[in-house]
């Protein structure tokens, strides 16, 4: 049994039992969150919607939230000595699938 579902402007194809990393969530870690923009579901049959399934939703539980390890950006400009450093952590959510609701 597994979903498509969207979140975060990103798909993903999800079982329960899984663990997936999405864009960060409003909520706690231990909190209860669902997921309502489901595209696809397949448990004795392969359901789609046109383009979201109105009455399925993936439930899940937050791990932890967290920030990736950092990226460095380096700009400069040549031949002037301007050179300037940053640096960018994008924050996550770490997800456990515990559902798949279908009506």
């Amino acid at each position: 049994m597994y979903a498509i579902l969207r979140t975060g402007g990103k798909q993903y194809k999800v079982s329960p039992g899984d663990v997936i990393r999405v864009e960060r969530l409003p909520g706690e870690a231990g909190s209860r969150v669902e997921f309502n923009h489901v595209f696809a579901v397949r448990k004795d049959s392969f359901n789609t919607g046109g383009p979201l399934l109105q009455d399925a939703k993936v439930i899940g539980t937050i791990l932890r939230n967290a920030r990736t390890t950092k990226v460095r950006v380096l700009k400069y400009k040549r031949k002037k000595q301007y050179r300037k450093t940053t640096g960018h952590r994008q924050p996550y959510s770490e997800v456990l699938i515990k559902d798949i609701v279908t009506g």
